[in-house]
């Protein structure tokens, strides 16, 4: 049986960012087939994750330097540029995400787009992914045509999906990016427990 993923994703999330590029080996390597679902996380953290903003207001304590440092060994891992914070961080990604969601139906589009939007905030051009402008030129960098997409940003129908996207991540159990989903229900978080994803792959691929 081939598996089926879901991908919950904003693009704000540097640690989204790794898991978006180490999941692809992990895809080809299986053959599971991926679905890239855009949500708004601040929605998410909003209803269930506060303590997302408290753990922001000191960061300069052991812990977050040590996120600091594991983030970087991380990235240096997977051989993904990783210039974190930006001068924009934690930047504003409703624009961003709307974007995505426009895409959504056509998921190479949707791809080509994620992973422009992943190189410029984090690549070494730290680009400010809340800048429509911006957003406009990295679509067209991808083949897209930019400006077309930042006008659909802009349909309610757009707007409602990505928030009933959002909603649907919290109903089912989700409180950040990026959240995988194995055959419907079975929950992975974050880019450090993709080895489990691979496994639960692998053992829903066996059965």
């Amino acid at each position: 049986m081939t598996a089926k993923l879901e991908f919950f994703f904003d693009l704000s999330s540097p640690w989204t960012c790794l898991a978006f590029h180490n999941i692809q080996p992990i895809l080809d390597d299986t053959g599971a087939e991926i679905t890239w679902r855009p949500i708004l996380v601040g929605g998410v953290f909003n209803a269930v994750n506060q303590a997302v903003y408290a753990s922001r207001e000191d960061m300069t304590g052991p812990k977050m330097r040590h996120y600091g440092k594991s983030l970087k060994d991380w990235a240096a891992l997977a051989g993904v540029p990783m210039h974190f914070p930006s001068p924009w961080h934690p930047v504003r990604s409703v624009h961003a995400m709307r974007a995505c969601t426009a895409l959504a139906d056509d998921q190479q589009a949707l791809h080509r787009f994620a992973k422009g939007c992943f190189d410029a905030y984090f690549g070494p051009d730290q680009r400010n992914l809340d800048d429509p402008n911006v957003l406009s030129a990295i679509a067209s960098n991808r083949g897209l045509d930019g400006p077309a997409l930042i006008a659909q940003t802009q349909d309610q129908a757009v707007k409602d999906k990505l928030r009933a996207t959002t909603e649907e991540l919290i109903e089912r159990g989700g409180y950040g990016s990026p959240t995988i989903f194995v055959n419907g229900d079975d929950m992975y978080f974050g880019n450090d427990q993709l080895p489990l994803v691979e496994r639960a792959i692998r053992v829903a691929s066996a059965s």
